[in-house]
Order: structure tokens, then sequence, then C-alpha cells
């Protein structure tokens, strides 16, 4: 069954409309039309979208961030999270099957979405929230007492929206895809709350912190993003179990999926070759580290398939010294370096897989 998310955030991208455009094309056209016309959305999302505006624009823009992340932790591997032109699903059929990629999108997608309304209620950006009105009076930690000032992020308004908002697709249908979407979901979620930190402002006497004033303040979501990546690593196969209402470990010599690990159904193709039906785009052509290893070095990135090596000239600063006062002066020096790029497959292998 092609069951595959079109949420607002990957329209967005697609389309190449900016928040703000976004923003400007609600206000004069209306909420309903705007709602209306984005593919893929289910009555409920279309409902949450025509009473939320200016949350949809939050998450078109928050769109950028996750995929960003997504790209960043993959950027050495054969599946390095890549973007397709005129592709609504982004990513392409890659996200037909139920892998540890789509598992990893799933997550950092709903948390890129927590994030993003997180972040844009402390904004102020919403009219529907603003700072964790939760967070008042006087706490205390391991240092001592202290009093909530500032204004902390309302994680759990990003939570609850992103919850309503992205699981609302997934429970327009009972199957095992589904309900690994949903899992998924929660996993990406929680991750962000996860790294939830405390920041303060001391007052006293020379900045000394006989008194202090706290808020509680989202970490870069780079931290989430390597949190998920390493669930991704220890991601578990399971199957549905009978009843349809929950997982069973595919291999009963593994430990049990928990509810804050990643699940799949279908192993991942190797990524290695051109193949439309699995979405790879192949390696051919990538750029590769001779010297590494990992996933990253050219025998495994190339799939043994060897590698051309090209020499350019790179230009950069050096012998930089400072001048009084007050500046830094650098020499433009060239230096020649090696590139190293996949070799494409032979053609017999190639039209095997397309």
């Amino acid at each position: 069954m092609e069951h595959y998310r079109k949420t607002l955030e990957t329209t967005v991208i697609k389309n190449t409309l900016e928040s703000q455009k976004l923003t400007r094309y609600i206000g004069a056209l209306g909420a309903r039309v705007i709602c209306d016309n984005i593919p893929g959305l289910v009555n409920k999302q279309r409902q949450l979208c025509q009473r939320h505006p200016d949350v949809m624009t939050s998450l078109g823009a928050g769109a950028q961030d996750w995929i960003r992340e997504c790209q960043h932790q993959f950027r050495h591997h054969r599946w390095n999270c890549s973007t397709l032109d005129r592709d609504h699903t982004v990513f392409g059929r890659v996200m037909l099957r139920s892998s540890r990629e789509a598992a990893f999108v799933y997550a950092v997608s709903s948390a890129g979405v927590v994030y993003a309304l997180t972040r844009a209620c402390s904004q102020g950006e919403l009219r529907s929230c603003s700072c964790d009105p939760g967070k008042r009076g006087r706490a205390s930690d391991q240092r001592g007492d202290f009093d909530w000032g500032g204004c902390s992020d309302n994680i759990n308004y990003g939570i609850k929206f992103a919850k309503v908002f992205i699981d609302a697709k997934e429970k327009t249908v009972r199957d095992a895809r589904a309900l690994m979407n949903l899992h998924n979901n929660r996993c990406g979620r929680v991750a962000v709350k996860r790294f939830m930190k405390l920041e303060c402002k001391c007052h006293g006497v020379s900045g000394s912190c006989t008194l202090r004033t706290c808020w509680s303040a989202m970490s870069d979501f780079r931290k989430t993003g390597d949190f998920l990546r390493r669930k991704y690593n220890g991601a578990v196969e399971v199957t549905m179990n009978q009843d349809g209402t929950g997982f069973t470990t595919a291999n009963q010599d593994f430990r049990k999926a928990t509810k804050n690990d990643l699940v799949y159904f279908e192993n991942s193709p190797d990524y290695c070759l051109t193949d439309k039906q699995a979405g790879s785009l192949g390696t051919a052509g990538r750029v590769c580290n001779k010297s590494s290893r990992g996933t990253d070095g050219c025998e495994v990135m190339c799939c043994g398939r060897g590698y051309d090596t090209t020499r350019v000239t790179r230009v950069t600063k050096c012998e930089c010294k400072f001048k009084w006062c007050c500046a830094v002066e650098c020499r433009d020096c060239e230096e020649a370096v090696d590139i190293h790029t996949c070799k494409p497959p032979k053609r017999a292998d190639w039209l095997d897989q397309t």
C-alpha cells in the first residue's frame, strides 16, 4: 500500500514557498483556500490548518531545519537523505519501504515540528501559545533555590500540537505501517524534550549567585539529531503482533523494542545503484575519503566499483597576522587537493536496477 506522508512542511519545501510568502498568501486568500489546496492533508489536518494558519507558517519554516539535520547526520553514508525536485514526498520512493531510513525520517521530522512550534511560541509568533505558563514562582535544583523568570520554552505545547497534527494522518488507517509511523513519530517528539536545559542569570554583588533567575530552554537541534541517529543505528526490526495493536521482535534472539527505540519492518536496500523502485539514487559521483575505513571511505561508499581522482586547486587563507589596530591580514595560498569520486556502475549492472 502506498502509504506515506504528504504533510504541509514537505509541500512548502518542494513548492519553494518561504514562510513569509505563505503568511502573505493566507492573509490575501484566506486560510480555507490555502489549506484546501495543500495536497495530502486529511480532514483533521485541514481543520487545524484553517484554525491555526500562523502555526502552519512555522511548520513550513521548520521543515528546512530538520531536512538539513537529516542530511548532516547521513552526509557520509550511501543514503544521504537526498531530496528530489518536483516530488511531493521530498525523499521519493525510499519512503515507501518500511525501513530504518523511513523510521529516522519520521522521527526527525516529528522532532523538527516540535522544535519549530516551541521556538515560535517563545518568540511570540503564535496566537495560541506563549512562554511556558507552568514555570512560575520558586523552584530548586542541585545548586539551590531559584526564581522562575524570563521565557521558558513551552515544550509541552509543541509536543501536543505535533502529536495531534502529524498523527492525524496515520490514524485514518489501521495497518502495520501506520503503527510503525506512530511509534517513530513519538520517539521524535520526546527526543526534543530529553534535551531541555536550565539556563540561569545570577544576581548579587559582583555577579555572585546569591540569587538566580532561571528559565527552561531547548538545546540545539543537533543534540536531538545526534540522539536519533544513535537510535537509527540501534533500530529494532519488528513484526506486528496478532491482534494488530503492537510489535513483536522479528528475531527472538534480539532484545525487545522499547517505546524509545526506532522500529522498522523491512531491510534497507544497499543504495549502491540507481534503483527507481527502491528509491535509491546510487553512489556514482559521490565524494569519498580514500584514507577512511568507515562509511565515507571509497571502498564502502563506492561499493567496490572503484573511484576517480581529480586534482583541483584550493585557495585558503594563510600566514595570518594581527595588525594594530584592529585587523587580521592573511595571504591567499593555493594548494593542490585530490578529490575522489565513486565510479559509475557498468552499464549492464545499471540496467538491471532500472
